[in-house]
């Protein structure tokens, strides 16, 4: 979700660029115990736990619901007891849910319904009437970079005054929200806007508006989207979304802190993994993986009485899928002090996935191009070595912002992590390294009913909450930090990349 995150207030003297130096690892710390201690059956324990708060709450654990105050009630409960000192910050957020699928149907000339999907935060709305392209569509699509059509108020013609109009917009080249609200602003009563065009950017997919909007939004596949275009001169469709931003404006929300009672509170550990599902399902994978991970992770210390260096802070974020808010008000609450202290965050998001690769952040932008603030690299490392001192493979994953990473990389503080993998499609290479199977997603349940605790895959819970925990050891433990100088703090803010990704919607 395009969410803008905001700036954290540091003295201007902080304020420079770190240019990313080269990785290395972290002194190394034996993280044995620890790993034995942190098991599948332990994981496994936490998320039934966490299925049946759905199935008795609607199949929901969504923010703003009962079935994620009872899951935060829960995890709450399990860490006071294991000994942390546990608060709750609470927020508000605009609740959003779809009440029924969009529909698209040609009226003239008739024809199938497309199939189509509701933007995220699209209002509610029947509307009938011609298709207008936006007038910088570009079909066929170029290589990158293609098509800006919406991004400014003059690629729409006025529309008309007398019958209501459809904008048709092609993505790229800036937020969903910038082309649907140009669309608004020039007078259409919808939006559709379909796939760019481009190899991976041609398929039907769910994008995300970031806040309320006056006008229904859909989407459309390429093909869909450009043969639309072709016919817009003659032809009306009826468009239809039901939606409920406007039932709760003002939900509350939360995220659970729990901090060790040991460890150096001038140098915080930030380990984080959001709470919440999507209202479709219970969110056994995503993210009840990560969250029953670090919430075993955090136990097994305490029973283990391991003395952090550094102070360790567990946290569940409230509002991932609506746009990141959790960890974004997280912060943006803190002080300039507070984030100063902060000297990295590991975070875990879908480590379960039925299809699973063994993702690592590209902290170093080596493989992907965007890389994290100086010190993320020696995270990646960090995650890349325990693998390959096992035999196991790894693959980069890209620092796209598309999940509670976000904010934390925005403010210039180091970050790492692992994904297991969500709606993308397993390659041939991939299945030949890791098993499963190519060409179909790493999680077919990804945002659906159906990822519930059938949902996963044991033997990524076990390999990824292994290299979890040894992460969260080291560098709760670490003397040399992740600086030249060998220190934990950074002592400037790097610039914050631009990411086309919140709460794993697409936003661009």
């Amino acid at each position: 979700m395009r969410r803008r995150i905001l700036a954290v207030p540091l003295a201007a003297a902080l304020i420079v660029t770190l240019a990313p130096q080269p990785a290395s690892a972290v002194d190394e710390v034996n993280t044995k115990k620890l790993r034995d201690a942190v098991t599948v059956a332990g994981i496994l324990g936490h998320e039934r736990v966490l299925q049946r708060i759905a199935t008795r709450n609607d199949g929901t654990r969504a923010s703003g619901t009962p079935g994620f105050a009872a899951s935060a009630a829960y995890v709450s409960g399990v860490l006071k007891n294991a000994g942390y000192r546990v608060t709750e910050q609470k927020f508000t957020f605009a609740f959003y849910r779809e009440l029924a699928p969009a529909q698209l149907t040609p009226v003239a000339p008739a024809g199938p319904a497309y199939a189509t999907a509701t933007y995220e935060y699209s209002a509610s709305g029947d509307v009938t009437g011609r298709v207008v392209p936006a007038l910088n569509n570009v079909l066929p699509p170029t290589p990158e970079p293609s098509s800006t059509a919406g991004c400014a108020a003059g690629d729409f013609a006025p529309a008309s005054a007398t019958a209501p109009e459809i904008a048709l917009i092609q993505r790229g080249g800036c937020d969903f929200a910038v082309k649907a609200a140009n669309a608004a602003a020039a007078g259409y009563d919808a939006a559709i806007i379909f796939n760019e065009g481009q190899p991976g950017r041609t398929e039907l997919f769910q994008g995300t508006l970031g806040g309320a909007i006056d006008i229904p939004v859909v989407g459309l596949s390429f093909a869909d989207g450009s043969a639309l275009a072709a016919a817009a001169a003659s032809g009306t469709v009826t468009l239809r979304v039901r939606t409920s931003t406007e039932i709760n404006p003002n939900a509350t929300t939360s995220n659970i802190i729990a901090d060790s009672p040991a460890g150096d509170p001038d140098r915080v550990l930030v380990v984080g993994a959001h709470l919440d599902s999507v209202v479709e399902g219970a969110g056994i994978n995503d993210n009840g993986s990560g969250s029953a991970t670090i919430l075993e992770i955090a136990v097994q210390m305490a029973k283990l009485k391991i003395k952090p260096r550094q102070q360790v802070r567990f946290a569940f974020w409230g509002a991932e899928e609506a746009g990141l808010l959790g960890s974004e008000h997280y912060v943006a609450d803190l002080s300039d002090t507070e984030l100063t202290h902060i000297f990295a965050n590991l975070n875990f998001d879908m480590v379960g996935s039925p299809n699973y690769v063994r993702f690592v952040y590209d902290g170093d932008g080596s493989a992907t191009g965007t890389s994290g603030p100086a010190g993320s690299e020696r995270i990646e490392s960090l995650f890349t070595d325990y693998f390959a001192g096992r035999g196991l493979a790894s693959d980069p994953s890209e620092f796209n912002g598309r999940s509670d990473y976000g904010p934390f990389i925005e403010a210039g503080i180091p970050a790492g992590g692992l994904f297991s993998g969500a709606e993308g499609v397993k390659t041939p290479e991939q299945a030949a390294v890791y098993g499963g199977t190519a060409g179909a997603p790493y999680d077919a349940c990804y945002h659906q009913a159906c990822d519930d605790i059938d949902n996963l895959n044991t033997t990524a819970l076990a390999e990824l909450g292994d290299a979890a925990a040894h992460a969260v050891l080291t560098l709760a433990r670490t003397k040399t930090g992740l600086y030249p100088d060998g220190s934990l703090r950074a002592r400037a803010r790097a610039a914050a990349p631009d990411f086309p990704y919140r709460g794993g919607h697409l936003v661009r």
